[in-house]
Order: structure tokens, then C-alpha cells, then sequence
């Protein structure tokens, strides 16, 4: 369709004449169209700043998981957290206590949170927006489980330790072998005393219990009877229990036995009677104690059933320098 021409009547010269549109006016119209141009770009660029406008229902759906898988390692971090303070604990009391009550080197903290070096274990999960986030929590997750297998171990090894200390503790010759009420006096300790049959002074390696003929004799730590017969020459019928740990007792001039060779015996367990057989001068018990093959004082291992006063006391009568019974 042919654009519409205006026309006006010019008085002077008597004639139509066309209608030109003025150049103010030309410019007025581009600059309204500019402006409108560019408001209507600012606002599509408002709309694509604010990508909540065009989110389609999955990527919101996406987005609120992220959020929600955010808390989740926010959570087990916290958690994380209480396991390592609790663990660490853990550790100082295997440490400072249990292994040092067992005389064991503690695990230092560099063996304990060491790293793992070698092939990069978190390469999969790399490249990702949240990737820190999830390697920095897998990478505590796997000390911690590292530092459990290790305190597992030491623990394992602690009980083994326990076992091993409660066998030794019950095999230490600790008590007397004739009880304070049924013996009349200790006749005679260690060290050098005087022959009831030479009158010469020589080494009296062992202890002399009195106590009236029948009376009951205990073993005074776990372990199996070596002998029980009168092979020895003087100790007349004796018993020699083996306890382990380098520990041997040997029970002397007894008037009959209770136990037999090979036979497993606890403390406390009765294993004979007094009685003056072989080389004695009158009913009693020689009682002796072997550590690693030499002979030891046996007062130093009365410990389990003595009160200290009564330690004291038989300690004088025990150093007294008189006349053994054998």
C-alpha cells in the first residue's frame, strides 16, 4: 500500500505543496525507539541474572538436593568431630596408662594419624562444584577409620599383656606357706646360720617354719609340682612346685604329701603337712624360693597375706642369727 502523501496550500504562490516531516521530530522518534531498546535488553538481562525465573522443576528439585547433601556433611563433620575427641582419649589413656602399666612403648601420634601416600585415592571424586567438601570429609572419615584398626590392635596386644601379667602375678610365690595361727615361731631365716648338727656357720638358704606334725602346708603360687618325693639329700620328703617366670619353691622334711608329680596346683591349695623327715632337728617346714636359678629371701614375697606389722615382725625374727633346724 503506497504511503500516504500530506499536502498544504501555499497563499504566496498559490499552490499545493508537499509536507515534509521535520528532522527534530525524526530524531525524537530513534531516540524514544533507542530507549526502548535498551530498557527492554536491561530487563532480560534482570531475568537471566535471576536464573530462579527460568529454572525448570528438576533443576530446582536438583538444587535442593545439593542443599540437603550439604547439611548431611555438615552433620557427619560435627559428628566426625565428637569420634576424633572421643578416639583421641582413647589413645592418651592407651598410652599413658594401659601400655605404660605394662612396661610396652606407647604408638606415637605419627603412626597414629599417618596419611595414605601412593596412588591419589580421591581422584573419582574430583571436578565436581562440592568436590572439597566431600574429599576433605572422605579423607577424615578414612584416618579415623585407620586410626581405630590401629588402636584395635594396640588394645588386642594390651589384653594379651593383661592375660600374660594376671598368669604372673598368680605364679609369684606371694604368700606363707604355713599360716600365722598354726605355726608356733619362725626358727630360723636366710642368710647364714649355725648347724644344729656341725655347730658350724654356714648358708641357710631358705626359711624354718615350726608348726605341730600335720600341719597343712599351702603352695603359695600357681604352678605344676615338679617333684614330690625324697630324692634330695636332707630335706627328707619334700615337694618342688615349678611356677613359671623363673619361680621355684621347694617344701622340706614334710611328714606326708597331697599332691603328686605333674600335678597343677593354685595358691592356697594344701600339698602336704608338717612333719621333721630327713635332716631335722624337730618338726618344722624349710621353705625355699629359686628365681632364674639362684636362691632368693623368701620374705620378700609375702605380700599377699600378711598385714605390714606382721611383715615387720617376722622380718626381726627372720634375721636373727640362730640356730636353723637343718
Amino acid at each position: 500500500m503506497a504511503k500516504k502523501v500530506k499536502y498544504y496550500f501555499d497563499t504566496e504562490s498559490l499552490a499545493y505543496r508537499k509536507i515534509k516531516p521535520k528532522l527534530s521530530k525524526k530524531l525524537g522518534y530513534i531516540g524514544l525507539f533507542l530507549l526502548a531498546s535498551g530498557l527492554f535488553g536491561f530487563l532480560c538481562f534482570v531475568i537471566l541474572l535471576n536464573s530462579s525465573y527460568l529454572e525448570t522443576p528438576k533443576d530446582r528439585l536438583q538444587a535442593r538436593e545439593i542443599e540437603t547433601m550439604k547439611l548431611r556433611y555438615s552433620i557427619l563433620n560435627k559428628k566426625i568431630d565428637q569420634v576424633e575427641e572421643v578416639l583421641a582419649d582413647v589413645e592418651e589413656r592407651d598410652n599413658n596408662i594401659y601400655r605404660a602399666y605394662f612396661n610396652t612403648s606407647p604408638i606415637p601420634a605419627e603412626q597414629r594419624k599417618a596419611g595414605f601416600g601412593g596412588v591419589n585415592r580421591y581422584k573419582e571424586l574430583e571436578g565436581f562444584d562440592n568436590s572439597e567438601l566431600v574429599i576433605n570429609t572422605s579423607k577424615r572419615v578414612d584416618v579415623i577409620a585407620k586410626e581405630l584398626a590401629i588402636q584395635s590392635k594396640s588394645l588386642d596386644e594390651i589384653l594379651k599383656l593383661a592375660k600374660e601379667k594376671n598368669k604372673l602375678l598368680s605364679a609369684i610365690p606371694a604368700i606363707q606357706p604355713v599360716k600365722n595361727e598354726q605355726m608356733k615361731r619362725i626358727a630360723s631365716g636366710f642368710g647364714y646360720r649355725s648347724d644344729p648338727f656341725t655347730k658350724v656357720r654356714k648358708m641357710h638358704e631358705g626359711m624354718d617354719f615350726t608348726a605341730k606334725t600335720g600341719t597343712p602346708i599351702f603352695a603359695t603360687g600357681d604352678g605344676v609340682v615338679k617333684s614330690a618325693d625324697n630324692s634330695k639329700s636332707g630335706f627328707g620328703n619334700h615337694i618342688e612346685i615349678s611356677h613359671g617366670y623363673g619361680y621355684l619353691t621347694l617344701y622340706a622334711h614334710l611328714s606326708k604329701y597331697k599332691v603328686k608329680r605333674g600335678q597343677r596346683v593354685k595358691r592356697g591349695d594344701i600339698i602336704g603337712y608338717v612333719g621333721s623327715t630327713g635332716r631335722s632337728e624337730a618338726p618344722h617346714l624349710h621353705y625355699e624360693v629359686h628365681k632364674d636359678g639362684k636362691v632368693v629371701n623368701p620374705i620378700n614375697f609375702y605380700y599377699g597375706n600378711i598385714s605390714a606389722a606382721e611383715y615387720t615382725v617376722i622380718s626381726k625374727l627372720a634375721n636373727q642369727e640362730n640356730q636353723s633346724l637343718d
